[in-house]
């Protein structure tokens, strides 16, 4: 399997100590937090295979990586707001 490198500065990141890190722009976690989360299991997925306009591919894929997660993104919004 292929490789990607990461874009991040892992080793930097890896080398942080807890008190380096400012937390300050995260809410805090509470109980009316966990009084109204719920969980959500998404749907599975299932492979298809969709034929798509060549330029429209290329444009997803020139996003960068998961131009597939991109796809179901697009059709899930679409799909969210017609929905009955």
């Amino acid at each position: 399997m292929k490789e990607h490198p990461t874009k991040s500065d892992l080793k930097r990141i890896d080398a942080m100590k807890d008190e380096d890190i400012d937390y300050s722009d995260i809410p805090e976690v509470d109980a009316a937090f966990f009084e109204k989360a719920r969980v959500v299991v998404p749907p599975g997925k299932k492979q298809v295979t969709v034929r798509l306009d060549s330029d429209v591919l290329a444009w997803l894929k020139d996003q960068g990586r998961g131009y597939q997660t991109r796809i179901n993104a697009i059709l899930r919004a679409y799909y969210d707001a017609h929905a009955k």
